[in-house]
């Protein structure tokens, strides 16, 4: 082997030698960081929706789409509404982990987990949408009341045969508070407790007079229901009122004509109070995960809608419980400047990582000024040892007798050895002292003939 790639190697050696545990040293360190950080989401996640024919369905299936484009898989749990999502995120029995809740829901649900010694802990990811308080009435029912066929007071439903949505939903925590705010008591309508789609059903063949239901009004159920001749919407004159009394609620127009511009439905601008739907999630919902349902519920919710203007939602504004870290960071920069130039995996590994990162470097920086002193004397090492064998055969010179043949076969027994050593061009002029010294004691083993 060439003397070049010999002494190379050598100084590879020494070098992973020196550094070996440095290194070892930095790969536990990030390995342990890893491991307690998980920066790495999990690539399955439960959403709770709600009915099929509801906006929540609807909404689900889009975030499906969107966060399947950063390998996530997301699986809607279908439910019977608001209320059961949120007993279903604080069983921890269940697996899910992230739900549509109705503004109000948490006021208005004992949220009682049977079987739980505790209830898991919830945060918001922030408001995404309206959800206005539909009440659809029959007109032939309504003109028993009213000449004109037209209510405008919620009062007015007394005596008539109500659907107040099914068990689970959020529909009838808001209408019991409404009953409440009119004075009216539970007796006061007949009420049905059916869900939404048997109820339209109910309410179009005319085995019930109203129906009520909350809902974002891209709902295929209330998008028919507005164009349906016979069935008209309750306005609620008195919508800044229950927003006063209930913070929960909000007090929004169905603007005249928004539903069928050429049939100008409605005909006239609506007041109505509505409710917002929130993202809540439990709190061990990965960081990463609240950053990817934020950031598409922003291409998902952000265009505006029949109530809502453009660029009103998402927003961390009327959430009912505390919002997410990360969410709120959304809220105020924007999504992460990383995820402009990198891919969503590694913006998000460095997102995550780069505390830890710092930490360790900070710790490395003094470990690391002692590699190049240790490499140094491992080197010189190599050379510094047989200083002490020709100590030896200089000191054996000087005693009386001595043998200075097997001195001197020593001393060529070390300069074939020294000859062997190996060691990088930056330290050969320390082993040519070595063999500068040894030239030096054999020239005194064997004088020089004087002329």
């Amino acid at each position: 082997m060439p003397r070049v790639i010999r002494d190379t190697l050598v100084s590879v050696r020494e070098l992973l030698v020196t550094g070996g545990p440095f290194i070892v040293l930095t790969v536990a360190l990030l390995a342990g960081a890893y491991y307690f950080l998980k920066p790495t989401p999990p690539k399955r996640v439960v959403l709770a929706t709600g009915s099929d024919q509801g906006a929540y369905a609807a909404f689900g299936k889009r975030y499906q789409e969107e966060l399947k484009r950063f390998g996530i898989e997301v699986v809607l749990k279908p439910s019977i509404g608001s209320r059961e999502n949120l007993r279903l995120l604080q069983d921890p029995k269940q697996d899910v982990q992230i739900a549509f809740v109705q503004g109000g829901s948490s006021e208005t649900t004992r949220a009682t987990v049977e079987g739980a010694e505790e209830k898991l802990p919830l945060m918001s990811l922030g408001s995404m949408f309206y959800e206005p308080v539909w009440l659809f009435y029959r007109d032939d029912a309504a003109k028993k009341l009213s000449r004109d066929g037209v209510l405008k007071e919620f009062s007015q439903l007394q005596g008539l045969r109500v659907n107040t949505g099914a068990r689970g939903s959020g529909i009838p925590g808001i209408f019991n508070r409404m009953l409440i705010a009119n004075r009216m008591d539970r007796e006061d309508v007949k009420r049905s407790s059916l869900d939404l789609t048997p109820a339209v059903v109910a309410l179009l063949g005319g085995e019930l007079d109203a129906l009520a239901m909350v809902s974002a009004p891209e709902s295929p159920l209330v998008q028919m229901l507005l164009q349906t001749p016979g069935i008209r919407l309750l306005e609620i004159e008195q919508a800044e009122a229950y927003a006063r009394r209930y913070r929960y609620l909000n007090p929004v127009v169905l603007p005249r004509g928004v539903v069928d511009l050429p049939r100008n439905v409605p005909p006239r601008d609506l007041p109505m109070v509505a409710t917002t739907c929130s993202l809540v999630a439990r709190e061990d919902l990965h960081p990463a995960l609240v950053q990817l349902f934020v950031q598409a519920a922003g291409r998902i919710h952000s265009a505006g809608g029949w109530i809502s203007k453009t660029g009103q939602f998402p927003t961390q504004l009327n959430t009912e419980f505390a919002l997410a870290r990360d969410a709120e960071r959304y809220y105020r920069n924007g999504p992460p400047a990383m995820q402009r130039y990198l891919p969503f995996w590694l913006a998000n590994l460095v997102d995550r990582m780069w505390v830890a990162l710092f930490s360790i470097i900070a710790i490395l920086i003094p470990l690391a000024r002692v590699v190049p002193p240790l490499y140094q004397y491992r080197i010189r090492s190599r050379i510094y040892k047989w200083y002490r064998h020709l100590r030896q055969i200089e000191d054996s010179l000087t005693r009386k007798n001595a043998d200075r043949t097997k001195l001197l076969a020593q001393l060529d027994d070390l300069d074939v050895k020294v000859e062997r050593i190996a060691v990088p061009l930056a330290y050969a002029d320390e082993l040519y002292a070595l063999r500068s010294a040894i030239d030096l004691v054999r020239k005194r083993l064997v004088p020089v003939p004087q002329p």
